[in-house]
């Protein structure tokens, strides 16, 4: 049999020159016809294009000024004939100016300590130190949250706008709102003031070497600091394991049992490709992989490579083939089993769902069973990331894509922290910059720096194809030219969704309990997005809900299922491992680690060579 240590990209997939198309609009062209000249001007017309919105989409993290316009102008349109909703807003701005002028009053009654007249919402932490409640710094903020407030009445409820445009424009004035807050400013910080006061102002020294030190790993493309202390292979990925399998898109690793047996069906785990694997492997006493190896299971996990310019053109179908089957396929022939178990995490999930709907599509019963953490079916809605999500906004990033052929880590990044400005960028700013304090790093925390690329191609196809147009969800989505949707996945499907999820949120997760004709247990875990799903047993404060819905049983919505669903203290993970038991077979013996025989030696030890890839 011959050596699965390589696959060619699949012969129907275009593969694009190497070589920028702006090159060859300077290949002479005197001899040529009319035609060829007509086709060189528009060559150059569209690479310049191209070129200068790549340019411009460095200086926005990909955000398209167009996009933003067009909502702004949507709003600003109808609110300007809308004469009932101006008045309303001029009546709660007199409202607020009456009612900050009542704290005032107050203030000046009480010695500076005013009754407040508006309290910040349950997760905003930024005004929670004591000297927040003594004037004037009391008035700075309740002066912000009652401008803030006011903001949100007159970027909402205006009749005519579309929602996309709605929720964009909230979104953005949130995040220039939240710049603007006191709590960012040392001269209106109460805590940062009396920080100062206290250590002589050298909580700014130290706060303007940690500025220095972030700019410089920035420039250099280092990982944030502490995160060297953290090493893979050492203390992250350390479950000791082998990789069994390698093609230019995955290393397949195969993880070393710790029981005397071990069920017969192996589970293979497919990560999201926007991150490295090893969430699900962190250090020893929150890893996944380790807790499932330790419950007699034999673990197969799929490391992504790191896509660079020469993998442009790698899509969709590449993924799913090069990855997520012929991982099904090594996992069966080395261990001999008809079946296995597979899971998906984040992307992963969705790029799993979309194999497996097309394999079951073709009667394809390979798999026992489908579990998908955080993953999404259904894009309608799929939480704040969709307002980066238009056909402006897509072919905005298309363009910075097509120039450096991938999407950055970093750029990634950028919309990431947005979803979460306040605890991702400003308040750390104040703690780092201006209280002087580094947070320390943990291995979650070095996981998260430690990203991946997208390929041009395939990232393009899943903006357009999945959140742009949901087709996946809606049966136009295509496995090898048939059609297929979520409503092919006919098998037992444990789906989780996490409480605070800013990338997947949990009720777009708990569509799959419609979408597919499977019977479905669905876990709501608190936590968020990452946290939420590294949730060990012994974890303190951890809960989660869970419900199992049989096929063909009714329409149930998400509020009555949270209502519903039994309530447990304590980690998922061993909900999840009683219920993988109850769908494996008796423990048997120890499969071999590879298998020579069958095309899959042991090529390398865990975890790998890929996932060191920067």
């Amino acid at each position: 049999m011959p050596s699965k240590s390589a696959l060619p990209v699949p012969s129907n997939q275009p593969v694009r020159p190497a070589v920028p198309a702006l090159a060859y609009t300077f290949l002479p062209s005197a001899h040529s016809d009319d035609a060829a000249d007509s086709y060189s001007v528009t060559a150059f017309a569209e690479v310049l294009d191209r070129a200068t919105r790549a340019m411009i989409a460095r200086g926005t993290l990909g955000i398209s000024p167009g996009a933003l316009a067009r909502a702004y102008f949507d709003w600003a349109l109808h609110l300007a004939i809308s004469p009932g909703k101006q008045g309303r807003l001029a009546e709660k701005a007199m409202t607020k100016n009456l009612r900050l002028a009542r704290f005032l009053t107050s203030c000046a009654v009480s010695r500076g300590k005013g009754d407040a007249c508006i309290d910040p919402l349950p997760q905003d932490h930024r005004f929670e130190h004591p000297g927040w409640k003594l004037f004037p710094f009391n008035y700075y903020s309740q002066q912000f949250l009652l401008s803030q407030q006011w903001w949100f009445n007159a970027m909402t409820g205006v009749r005519g706008v579309s929602a996309h445009h709605e929720k964009v424009v909230d979104f953005v004035t949130r995040q220039f709102l939240d710049f603007l807050s006191p709590s960012n400013f040392f001269w209106t910080n109460p805590e940062v003031i009396e920080k100062t006061l206290e250590e002589g102002g050298m909580n700014l020294v130290r706060g303007f070497d940690h500025l220095i030190q972030d700019v410089d790993r920035y420039a250099r493309q280092m990982p944030p600091s502490g995160a060297e202390d953290f090493i893979v292979g050492e203390d992250l990925a350390a479950t000791p394991g082998k990789v069994v399998y390698r093609n230019r898109l995955i290393e397949l690793i195969q993880y070393e049992p710790t029981t005397p047996n071990v069920r017969p069906e192996p589970i293979v785990i497919v990560p999201a490709w926007i991150m490295k694997y090893y969430i699900l492997d962190l250090s020893e006493q929150n890893s996944l992989v380790r807790y499932l190896v330790n419950q007699g299971f034999t673990v197969f996990m799929v490391s992504w490579k790191n896509p660079g310019r020469e993998d442009r053109d790698l899509g969709m179908s590449d993924y799913r083939k090069l990855g997520v089957e012929a991982a099904l396929e090594a996992a069966l022939a080395i261990t001999g089993a008809p079946q296995a178990h597979m899971a998906g995490y984040c992307l992963g999930g969705t790029l799993l769902s979309i194999a497996l709907a097309g394999m079951m599509h073709e009667g394809d019963e390979r798999v026992a069973s489908l579990s998908l953490f955080a993953a999404q079916t259904d894009f309608t809605e799929a939480g704040e990331l969709t307002l980066f999500i238009d056909e402006s906004e897509v072919s905005f990033l298309e363009d910075m894509m097509w120039e450096q052929g991938f999407l950055d880590t970093r750029q990634m990044a950028g919309a990431f922290q947005l979803l979460r400005s306040n605890d991702l960028i400003w308040s750390k700013a104040v703690r780092e910059y201006l209280l002087g304090e580094r947070a320390p790093m943990f291995d979650l925390m070095a996981w998260n720096a430690d990203g991946t690329r997208m390929p041009y191609k395939m990232h393009s196809e899943y903006l357009t194809r999945l959140f742009l147009n949901n087709d996946f969800a809606e049966g136009r989505w295509k496995v090898d030219g048939v059609p297929v949707s979520v409503e092919d996945i006919q098998l037992p499907i444990f789906a989780v969704g996490t409480e605070h999820d800013h990338v997947a949120p949990w009720k777009s997760v708990f569509k799959i309990a419609h979408l597919a004709d499977s019977q479905v247990t669905f876990v709501l875990t608190s936590g968020g997005h990452n946290a939420g799903i590294v949730s060990e047993p012994g974890h303190p404060h951890r809960h989660y809900r869970i419900m199992t819905m049989p096929e063909h049983d009714g329409y149930i919505d998400p509020e009555t299922w949270q209502e519903t669903a039994k309530y447990s203290e304590g980690s998922w993970w061993e909900a999840w491992g009683d219920w993988l038991d109850v769908r494996s077979g008796k423990p048997g013996s120890l499969p071999s680690m590879g298998n020579e025989a069958a095309g899959y030696p042991v090529l390398s030890a865990a975890p790998g060579s890929y996932v060191m890839m920067p």
